[in-house]
């Protein structure tokens, strides 16, 4: 029996034991204005700010967030090295880096991967409901890259945070039956 629920060219049937418990933890994101980019995925994205690491040495500071629903806030510990191991367990955070003084800095931006040359495409939001959602996004005026009834692939949109990074947004439950439309055509 396969470990894997699907077949693909090159998958590794066997799991050395030495991976057993390996998290996959965080997704990394340059960010030209701290401000900006904090306020846009704790207000807009409900993220919570869990820690904050700054390297005066380097010039720059690592913002962690999750995404972490009210009730569970009390899990986080306030004590400061129990919280980084806390950050540094869990699976799904968000890294944004901040290069000290790039946000007074006109000539720089970041490429957000899906111009060419093309390479990372976009992090993704499951939402509870996805036109509350888009609702929500559009009176808080946020870019749309793709609308939910946009192009091919229905039932999915695509927004962008403040550097020009996309997010896909979806509903888990809509994704069966919008994958089933899209590969019946």
């Amino acid at each position: 029996m396969s470990r894997h629920f699907e077949q693909a060219a090159g998958l590794c049937e066997t799991r050395d034991p030495a991976t057993e418990g390996f998290v996959f933890n965080q997704t990394m994101l340059r960010i030209k204005d701290p401000s900006r980019s904090l306020d846009f995925y704790t207000r807009v994205m409900g993220m919570t700010l869990v820690r904050k690491l700054d390297f005066p040495e380097m010039q720059f500071s690592l913002y962690f967030l999750a995404a972490i629903d009210s009730n569970q806030l009390t899990q986080w510990s306030t004590e400061v090295n129990e919280r980084t191991e806390q950050t540094f367990g869990r699976p799904a955070l968000l890294e944004l880096t901040h290069n000290w003084g790039s946000e007074s800095d006109p000539d720089v931006s970041y490429h957000n991967g899906n111009q060419d040359p093309r390479g990372f495409g976009h992090i993704g939001f499951a939402v509870p409901n996805l036109a509350d959602a888009c609702k929500r996004f559009e009176a808080l005026e946020v870019a749309f890259v793709k609308r939910p009834d946009d192009g091919k692939m229905k039932n999915i949109a695509f927004i962008q945070d403040p550097d020009g990074y996309w997010i896909e947004i979806f509903q888990a439950s809509q994704v069966p039956q919008a994958l089933a439309a899209h590969l019946a055509t």
